[in-house]
């Protein structure tokens, strides 16, 4: 998908607020649902993903799954809400070895562990909103002693609300960020 584009700084695949967030995304849902809501916390809509199991609801980057992305951007930055229920998110990448690596984070495991091709590892979320930041680079080299050339798929599976989905090629402190990548929380206004 952007394995012939220019690729440097941000590059966003998934913008609640876009006119249609989900265009390159692929929707799996079984007893649950995906949808655009208002989250009262942020007072701005979000996409929700909630299931009962946390295998049969997801979505999945690229739509179709012949293609890949293609993004050699080092960094992954989920701007997510804790639902307080199961959750995961899935990357698959390329590394140097030509290998296809998975790297699946979720917040229901208790130990790293390290097999030929998927790496699952503990995620600990604290409450309402997170900013995950994923640094692929450095995974792919601690897990595997490769080094990482692309992402070719992301999975986000339920339970959770998302703001916005994106990769760096570095991480950007929070003066340097664009507006709109930022997550705003309005302070409520106290009468005295």
């Amino acid at each position: 998908m952007f394995k012939n584009t220019y690729q440097s700084g941000l590059l966003s695949i998934l913008y609640s607020l876009g006119s249609s967030p989900l265009a390159l995304w692929a929707q799996h849902v079984q007893n649950g649902h995906i949808k655009r809501i208002t989250d009262p916390e942020i007072q701005s809509l979000v996409l929700e993903i909630v299931g009962a199991n946390v295998a049969t609801t997801y979505i999945s980057c690229p739509k179709d799954p012949q293609e890949t992305l293609g993004i050699k951007l080092p960094f992954l930055v989920i701007i997510c809400k804790n639902l307080r229920k199961y959750f995961s998110f899935e990357i698959t990448i390329l590394d140097d070895k030509g290998s296809r690596r998975r790297f699946r984070a979720s917040n229901y495991q208790s130990a790293t562990r390290v097999k030929p091709f998927i790496c699952t590892m503990p995620m600990r979320l604290d409450e309402n909103w997170n900013q995950i930041q994923f640094n692929l680079s450095d995974f792919t080299r601690r897990a595997y002693g490769s080094f990482y050339v692309e992402t070719l798929k992301i999975q986000v599976h339920c339970n959770c609300r998302l703001r916005r989905i994106y990769f760096s090629d570095r991480l950007f402190s929070e003066e340097r960020l664009p507006a709109d990548y930022k997550l705003f929380i309005p302070v409520s206004g106290q009468k005295s």
